[in-house]
């Protein structure tokens, strides 16, 4: 199965991993003044919440990146478009699972993707609340300084499968397929969001999909997968950069057995 990551030489590497740090800690300090407190809730037009952890958290990822990179682009969910045509474009997703982080749980994340060349080259899934700081090059994975690896497992009758919505399913891809899936795998669960894919590349689990996605859910967990040894493809098993889907695995044999069966 093809890799989809750029590259970065060993000089870029090391100095955009420090940056994606400090944005990731100046984003946590914004949200975790905002967990399990009276915030006011809204909803965008397509009646997915949003609050002012979301928008503040990104506004000062923005503030730091135009500050010390303005030749930089950016593309965010709750901000839009910066430098477009940008040659190095980081896209940002400040709370990944605004309806885990509204429910007061902590299966939600701050995203964090740098683009070079329009292919992601690093990527972070950071836990404000744990400090949690999971980053992948594409080559390598990393969980608090720690290398990571994926679980292997050969079949999908020994995985465990996670999605975000089992309902999206059925409304964005073949919903009797997927659910015929769910009855193949070990375990079915609902851990879903940036939630399902650090738990794929830190052992956790062994598939986790996604029958919609956009870009600023998307870029940052390519270079995770992959750097823990896994694969991420869309939902038909084409290069994710271009989808609006994701299945992300543990690699193997296992990652065609799930395209396969969720395209029969």
């Amino acid at each position: 199965m093809q890799k989809f990551s750029g590259v970065l030489d060993a000089a870029e590497e090391y100095e955009f991993v420090r940056f994606a740090q400090h944005l990731a800690d100046a984003s946590a300090n914004v949200i975790r003044q905002y967990y399990r407190t009276g915030y006011r809730v809204e909803l965008k037009s397509d009646e997915s919440p949003v609050t002012i952890a979301d928008r503040r958290a990104e506004e000062v990822m923005r503030e730091h990146i135009m500050r010390h990179y303005p030749d930089h682009g950016i593309l965010g969910e709750e901000f839009g478009t910066h430098l477009p045509a940008a040659r190095y474009r980081w896209v940002l997703d400040p709370i990944d699972g605004t309806k885990a982080f509204v429910s007061g749980t902590y299966l939600f994340g701050t995203l964090i993707s740098l683009m070079k060349d329009g292919r992601p080259v690093l990527g972070v899934i950071n836990q404000p609340v744990f400090s949690d700081f999971l980053i992948g090059t594409g080559k390598q994975t990393f969980l608090n300084g720690r290398l990571i690896n994926v679980s292997k497992v050969d079949r999908v009758e020994d995985a465990i499968l996670l999605t975000t919505e089992h309902w999206n399913v059925f409304t964005y891809q073949n919903g009797p397929a997927y659910e015929t899936l769910t009855r193949r795998a070990r375990r079915y669960n609902n851990w879903g969001d940036c939630h399902g894919y650090y738990l794929v590349a830190t052992g956790g689990a062994h598939i986790m999909g996604d029958p919609i996605m956009n870009p600023w859910d998307l870029m940052a967990l390519i270079p995770v997968i992959e750097g823990a040894g896994g694969v991420i493809t869309d939902w038909q098993g084409n290069d994710p950069v271009n989808g609006t889907s994701s299945v992300a695995t543990c690699g193997g044999p296992i990652h065609d057995a799930v395209i396969h069966a969720l395209n029969p």
